[in-house]
């Protein structure tokens, strides 16, 4: 177990594990995609060396960013799967399924170290699984003799030799020039030091220009200093180092620590995982931008800060809108040469406000893929688990949609893949005796339309057994005997908190949480969640979402005096109603709506506000078939494009409100939480849809 990790580092440690956490979940995504295309090499005579290669470097980087955080579980976990694909590499060790389980496994134990460290909890035992991993290869045993020089082999190097005839490859003694030498550097930063932008990253950079990097690590020192040391191998001269001093960056030859005899050279058991055997020490290969620590062509940014720029763009586009009003005051009294220059430059200010808004808007992007590659492990568990032959098929994974929403998205998409797999997908034996393939087929497929994205979660199986859930939703009361079943209204009781058809829960599915979970996060997300399924057919779940949540399209309102916003991508119709046609019934209101009913919340009467006696008002319809709701203003104003700007004061949070914005007269307007609002019809969704059927 590794000692508690220092805090004494202040805010520049916890920026730099911030950069250990988002590299650990770059190079975890190559390796939970790498490990399935080594699990279809199992049984081949030969596994590809390029893949073994890839995941090598993935364990290796992951072994020396987690060494220099201090994680020492983390570490050795990515050291022993580093050593048997080191193994599997040099035929030392044989490629079998139980060795791809035990690396998947040992890559979910690795995941939940890191997981807990960015937690601040204690890590989870990790002592089985490094046993497993020693039991797939035999490792040298520590011995006190003297050992014949030999050269240890990287992979990523014996990639490269093995493309070479013996004539053609270099030889290890002459691969550095005479004049090649290795430095230790030593960085302190500061805050004066990162005013002028040298800071870590930029110090690495200015190192990898001059030659290798052999060795990266921090130590924590007195009174909470951060000192950071490289080793660094070179044939500059050391009179190109001259001035570095200023920055902080101190110099010292080490020729003599790197150049040992060979039998000070530990074995790979006798080797902490804190350091690194003398191989890996010597000069290897340069490896490509993907297992580097900081990629030279991408920074990472806090999401939180791309909010408060696209806060400042808002700003930026009331106060033009401001200035517009005030050009219109002024038309009367300049000159129309001049008024013309005037209007030209307020149009050229709104197109660069609008280019800058957009260039903000597609660095928050991503995509969708991000989270596609995460199901294929899930299925291929649930696949394992429950005996199913599922193919998984991915489309439209390039889609892009706001990082927000992808992270928001997990768990939903998670709920739905296990439903599928555990009540669409049928057994092998069920599928042959339905004249049905034995392979179920589960497809995830992401598009756009418009200004929404469209992600949906379709499988092969048996489709919906709306009887049965009929059954069940009587059981407990959701439904009268003689309410008929449509997809809305099944949708509604699926998603209802603890609703499930199945009697015992299994590792999938049955204890009733995850559709809610969908249901509720969907709506949250200001999106739309829809249901298709055909008895022994299929199932098709659809998730509607904007595409980012930052800037939205909204259509004002006027209630009691006051202004207030509503999402665009939630409003299905707008309609006129005359007061005359409102009816109670049971204390709620309703009108007739499409042939059926609607019910009504008066947002005037919701909010405590003067409700206007009029003629006439207009309804918003939120919501489809027996889950629609109509929510009553006073009326419409128009449409607007509105930044959003979440309420974050838990004294100023009121439910139904889900933020605020400014439309440029300098008066706060309120947005409006439509699935707030949409649930007080009755208190529940379900509530709303049983009224309305």
């Amino acid at each position: 177990m590794s000692d508690p990790h220092p805090d004494s580092g202040g805010d520049f440690f916890s920026q730099f594990l911030d950069d250990y956490f988002a590299e650990c979940d770059e190079h975890l995504t190559l390796v939970r995609r790498h490990l399935l295309a080594l699990e279809e090499q199992v049984g081949r005579p030969d596994v590809d060396p390029a893949l073994l290669d890839e995941l090598f470097r993935s364990f290796h980087t992951l072994k020396g960013i987690s060494a220099m955080v201090d994680l020492s579980e983390a570490e050795q976990l990515a050291h022993h799967m580093e050593s048997y694909l080191r193994a599997l590499r040099q035929k030392e060790a044989r490629h079998s399924l139980d060795g791809v389980e035990t690396l998947m496994a040992a890559t979910t134990v690795l995941e939940q170290v890191i997981a807990a460290r960015r937690r601040d909890e204690a890590p989870p035992t990790i002592d089985a699984t490094v046993a497993r991993l020693r039991a797939l290869h035999l490792e040298p045993a520590p011995t006190t003799e003297q050992p014949a020089p030999s050269r240890t082999v990287d992979p990523s190097a014996a990639a490269a030799e093995s493309e070479q005839s013996p004539a053609q490859r270099p030889d290890p003694a002459a691969s550095r020039s005479t004049n090649t030498r290795t430095w230790r550097f030593e960085f302190i930063p500061t805050p004066a030091l990162s005013e002028r932008g040298v800071n870590v990253n930029s110090v690495r950079a200015r190192l990898q220009e001059i030659g290798e990097i052999l060795q990266a690590t921090p130590h924590v020192r007195g009174e909470g200093s951060i000192v950071f040391e490289f080793v660094v191998v070179t044939d500059i001269e050391a009179s190109t180092f001259t001035g570095w001093d200023e920055d902080n960056l101190t110099y010292t030859p080490v020729e003599e620590a790197t150049t040992g005899t060979p039998q000070s050279t530990p074995t790979t058991e006798q080797v902490s995982p804190a350091s690194d055997s003398q191989a890996d020490l010597r000069p290897t290969p340069a490896m490509p931008a993907a297992s580097m620590l900081a990629p030279s062509n991408f920074v990472r940014v806090d999401l939180a800060r791309l909010d408060e720029l696209m806060r400042l763009i808002g700003e930026l586009v009331t106060s033009r809108a401001r200035l517009d009003e005030s050009l219109k005051h002024l038309r009367r009294h300049v000159a129309p040469a001049e008024w013309r220059a005037l209007q030209e430059t307020s149009l050229a200010m709104s197109r660069q406000l609008r280019d800058l808004r957009e260039g903000v808007m597609r660095v928050r992007m991503v995509q969708v893929g991000e989270i596609f590659e995460r199901m294929r492990f899930v299925v291929r568990d649930l696949a394992r688990a429950s005996g199913k032959e599922i193919r998984l098929e991915l489309l439209g994974q390039e889609t892009e949609i706001d990082k927000f929403l992808v992270e928001r998205m997990m768990d939903p998409l998670l709920h739905l893949v296990r439903n599928a797999v555990s009540h669409g997908l049928e057994t092998v034996e069920e599928r042959a005796a339905l004249g049905k393939t034995p392979e179920g087929k589960l497809t995830l497929r992401a598009s756009t339309s418009g200004d929404n994205v469209l992600v949906e979660i379709a499988d092969d199986g048996r489709g919906i057994d709306a009887e049965r859930v009929a059954a069940r939703a009587r059981e407990r009361g959701l439904i009268a005997g003689d309410i008929r079943l449509d997809e809305a209204l099944l949708l509604e009781l699926i998603c209802a908190p603890g609703f499930s058809t199945r009697d015992q829960a299994d590792r999938a599915s049955g204890r009733g949480v995850g559709m809610d979970v969908v249901g509720s996060t969907v709506e949250e997300l200001g999106g739309t969640l829809t249901l298709a399924t055909e008895k022994e057919r299929g199932t098709r779940f659809t998730i509607e979402l904007p595409l980012t949540l930052a800037i939205a399209d909204a259509l004002i309102v006027s209630v009691g005096g006051q202004r207030f916003a509503f999402p665009q991508t939630v409003v299905r119709e707008v309609i006129e109603v005359e007061a005359s046609a409102v009816r109670v019934l049971e204390n709620n209101e309703i009108i007739s709506y499409r042939g059926g009913v609607l019910p009504l919340v008066r947002l005037a009467r919701l909010f405590g506000l003067d409700e206007t006696n009029g003629h006439a008002f207009h309804v918003f319809v939120i919501g489809s078939g027996a889950s629609a709701v109509g929510l009553a203003v006073d009326r419409a104003i128009g449409q607007r494009e509105v930044v959003v700007r979440g309420l974050s004061d838990p004294l100023v949070k009121v439910a139904g409100v889900a933020g605020a914005t400014d439309l440029g007269d300098g008066r706060v307007v309120l947005i409006l939480d439509v699935a707030a609002l949409k649930d007080s019809v009755h208190g529940s969704r379900l509530a709303a849809g049983s009224g309305a059927a």
